[in-house]
């Protein structure tokens, strides 16, 4: 029985690995990333510009979200 660490460590580096192998990278992520244009696209009722503004405020919550986290990792105030 792994430790969650262990887990941890075990996935880590059989990601690198399968990356390390993997010679097309662009290829390989071409249907995630068709994915999450379609999904913007969806939400914004087929209008680009308006997709193209709720994928940039998907990304600057999850940069938000990052420094949050990590100020509050680092024993930071709120």
């Amino acid at each position: 029985m792994l430790t969650p660490s262990e887990r941890h460590m075990r996935a880590k580096l059989a990601a690198h690995t399968s990356w390390a192998n993997t010679e097309n990278r662009t290829a390989r992520t071409a249907n995630g990333r068709k994915a999450a244009e379609n999904k913007f696209l969806a939400e914004a009722g087929g209008d680009p510009v308006k997709a193209e503004s709720l994928r940039k405020a998907f990304y600057a919550r999850l940069a938000l979200k990052s420094a949050q986290t990590r100020r509050r990792r680092a024993g930071g105030a709120a």
